[in-house]
């Protein structure tokens, strides 16, 4: 699997991705849950997170409390220690890491030295299995440009799906 490419592909679709997601906010909720759920399936039955690794290297997940509180106890550091150590709150107000690439990515084998208790952003990204996915839309052609894996989910979704024809979304 070549992840770079897998990477390329959507940057040189951008504008094709853009059509898609805007179509795709106008189906059924449950339908666009069905299709991604699956996909996210076959997806990463190919794909193996440790080759790229470029979401711990590129971006950083937002830190809740509960998460602060669970790493800096793993830690065994005081939340303010871990946070003043490793955290910054973004425009949104939300707490971020202070740099890339994330300080508990081993850069030899690209694996979380937390993973056991990792924020919950990390655990469900690149979130391509949620339910209710039509209100992460925007996030998920976000993530097509850090993410391999949904770069080939959304690619794979609009060369499966016609989306010509599009109806009223109803939330389920």
């Amino acid at each position: 699997m070549e992840y770079d490419k897998l990477l390329d592909l959507p940057k040189q679709t951008i504008d094709k991705n853009k059509s898609f997601i805007t179509k795709l906010k106008k189906k059924k909720a449950n339908h666009i849950d069905t299709i991604f759920q699956q996909k996210h399936q076959e997806v990463f039955e190919e794909i193996d997170c440790l080759k790229c690794g470029n979401c711990c290297k590129t971006t950083s997940p937002v830190f809740r409390d509960v998460d602060i509180k669970r790493i800096a106890k793993k830690q065994r550091i005081k939340s303010v220690k871990f946070i003043e150590t490793y955290l910054r709150v973004d425009s949104d107000g939300d707490y971020v890491l202070k740099s890339s690439p994330c300080a508990f990515l081993d850069k030899e084998d690209n694996s979380c030295t937390i993973y056991e208790y990792r924020p919950l952003a990390c655990e469900g990204y690149p979130h391509t299995n949620r339910k209710n996915m039509y209100q992460i839309l925007d996030l998920t052609l976000k993530n097509t440009e850090v993410c391999p894996a949904a770069a080939k989910i959304v690619t794979e979704l609009q060369k499966e799906n016609n989306m010509d024809k599009p109806g009223p979304r109803k939330n389920n």
